[in-house]
């Protein structure tokens, strides 16, 4: 055999092991049995029925065209312009067309329209919250640097909702449930400034009123404005420079055009040069006498921004949670073709073991995610209950999904080896993205504070405990041998509690610093509790080998001999069929 037919049928047997066993999923909502499971058993059948041609639909291109629409937008970031060719001033942010191809897929999966069309919102009135991020799960799959502009826009359609004139709402709503992104308003809100950060009571920026009622003009730099490009934005400013902390800042709504059809003036001094998310803008911005319109009361614009930021922080753990789901779909598809020493990667013990952790965390977080929206979703409904328990599991399931989402996506990169690291693909892009959602919504230590207030001025540690305690008495449907759930977790609650209470007498200092492993102790027990509740026959395959990693997580054993998983129990706990 000659050289250039030995290399012909090199390729040749190369193309034919790659035709035979790699296979990618052609649509992320058929493949992904985890979520097809959980939305069929926790929604209505209208619900259902009504999203479910816009899940396909949405699934299709997120596994398919999103792909190199969100690589492209990734690498053509957004950009500035500054003055125009006569030297005129124009702030106008400009973005590659894959931003905007992006956006109308968006606005087209209904993720908005279910949620604020006002025929959907109520019908539907019992699970919006639901319905809509069944859609924007599966869009965050394959592009989460623009959710966080769809992210902010939720919340801006919120506030206006809940806290503007029924003149606004219906100026303003149709923009954001349209069906054409022509129309569509996208939201930011203007909070953090340089003197303070996440100290938000630090804020300078002032609001002068106007001889129109409610019309102010703001003066003051917002320093990290996500969404710079926004139409709709609520900004928080002093009316009384003397009225110090949160409760002097009151809010108010930015419109990007004036009544009269001009510019509001808003001088963008940069652009963030952003590690990752680097698809939409993030900016520096200076309210120069900036038109603005007061919503809700004076001195309690605080109180109405803590709307949007506890919408925001569900959509940071969403968004944590479909990036490393994304990232172990790449690597449970990569690792069931590769061979490596004479058999298939998934083959290998060490990498079973590994999938069965990081399947095991991302089921963990998928039901505890989906708890916080379902909370919400009946919180707005009046229920007290539910929302006592949301003020404390919303900054519970932003810090641990963001959390160890950023340990799944390195742990998956790692599992691929060299070609995980390399930008021709998109882990590299998932890992950057990620970066940022321990950051974003409250750091890991501001969520510590947040869940110790929620203890003290709630009671939603105590419905936390119920719910625990109610599926601790239930467990008995999960076999595993001859081990006793119920008892374990009535056990393990019974130490929380009695350490709860001794956390409350200590001085601050001891009481911050004994706290971080109170709460990460508390969350694993919530999670086996949620798995609990949603295990039937189908959710088996991944909640019963989940519960049991937990359980070894949280009271972990002596060295001794460990069975690794099976092929088929791997692929049973990861949930995806191609």
């Amino acid at each position: 055999m000659n050289i250039l037919s030995a290399k012909q049928s090199y390729r040749q047997k190369q193309n034919i092991v790659l035709e035979k066993n790699y296979r990618v999923s052609k649509n992320f909502f058929r493949s992904d049995k985890i979520l097809s499971n959980f939305l069929t058993e926790n929604i209505s059948p209208d619900g259902f029925a009504q999203m479910h041609p816009k899940l396909i639909e949405l699934g299709g291109e997120a596994a398919g065209k999103m792909n190199d629409l969100s690589l492209a937008a990734d690498k053509k970031g957004p950009e500035l312009i500054k003055r125009n060719f006569l030297g005129e001033t124009m702030n106008e942010i400009s973005f590659h067309p894959a931003y905007w191809e992006l956006m109308d897929i968006a606005v087209k999966s209904d993720m908005f329209r279910v949620k604020w069309e006002p025929g959907n919102k109520k019908k539907f009135k019992m699970e919006l919250h639901r319905l809509g991020f069944s859609a924007g799960y599966l869009f965050a799959l394959s592009e989460c640097g623009q959710f966080c502009p769809l992210c902010m826009t939720d919340g801006v359609a919120r506030l206006i909702d809940i806290f503007c004139t029924e003149e606004d709402k219906n100026r303003l709503l149709p923009h954001i449930y349209t069906e054409k992104v022509s129309e569509f308003f996208t939201g930011a809100m203007y909070l953090t400034e340089k003197t303070g950060g996440s100290d938000v009571g630090a804020n300078i920026t002032l609001a002068d009123p106007t001889s129109e009622k409610n019309i102010y003009t703001l003066t003051g730099e917002k320093w990290f404005c996500s969404n710079a490009n926004a139409d709709l934005i609520f900004a928080l400013a002093r009316t009384d420079e003397n009225c110090k902390g949160t409760k002097g800042l009151s809010i108010f709504l930015v419109e990007k055009f004036l009544p009269d059809g001009k510019k509001n003036p808003i001088d963008i001094i940069r652009l963030k040069e952003k590690l990752g998310v680097r698809s939409m803008a993030s900016a520096e911005c200076m309210l120069e006498e900036t038109t603005g319109k007061l919503v809700g009361n004076e001195f309690e614009g605080f109180k109405v921004m803590v709307e949007m930021i506890n919408l925001s922080r569900l959509y940071n753990s969403v968004g944590a949670l479909s990036s490393s789901r994304r990232a172990l779909i790449e690597a449970y598809q990569f690792i069931t073709h590769r061979q490596t020493f004479g058999k298939y990667a998934i083959e290998h013990a060490l990498i079973r073991t590994k999938l069965l952790e990081l399947g095991s965390l991302n089921v963990a977080n998928f039901y505890l995610t989906w708890r916080a929206i379902k909370s919400l979703d009946l919180a707005d409904n009046g229920d007290e209950k539910e929302s006592q328990l949301f003020r404390i599991i919303n900054p519970m399931t932003k810090k641990w999904s963001a959390e160890t989402g950023v340990y799944i996506t390195r742990e998956c990169m790692e599992l691929m080896g060299g070609i995980g690291y390399i930008e021709d693909g998109v882990m590299p892009k998932l890992m950057r993205d990620v970066m940022v959602l321990p950051i974003w919504e409250g750091s890991g230590n501001i969520i510590i504070l947040d869940m110790l207030r929620a203890m003290f001025k709630s009671n939603g540690f105590e419905i936390l405990c119920e719910e625990i305690f109610k599926s601790g008495s239930t467990s008995k449907k999960i076999q595993w041998g001859d081990f006793n759930f119920s008892d374990w977790l009535k056990k393990e609650l019974t130490v929380l509690i009695s350490f709860s209470e001794k956390l409350k007498k200590f001085n601050r200092d001891e009481m911050e610093a004994s706290s971080k492993m109170f709460f990460e102790k508390l969350t694993t027990l919530f999670q086996i509790s949620i798995l609990i509740e949603n295990f039937n026959e189908e959710s088996k395959n991944w909640i019963l080998p989940s519960v049991k990693f937990l359980k070894s997580k949280y009271s972990p054993e002596e060295i001794q001999e460990l069975i690794p998983p099976s092929v088929e129990e791997v692929k049973g706990l990861i949930g995806w069929d191609f």
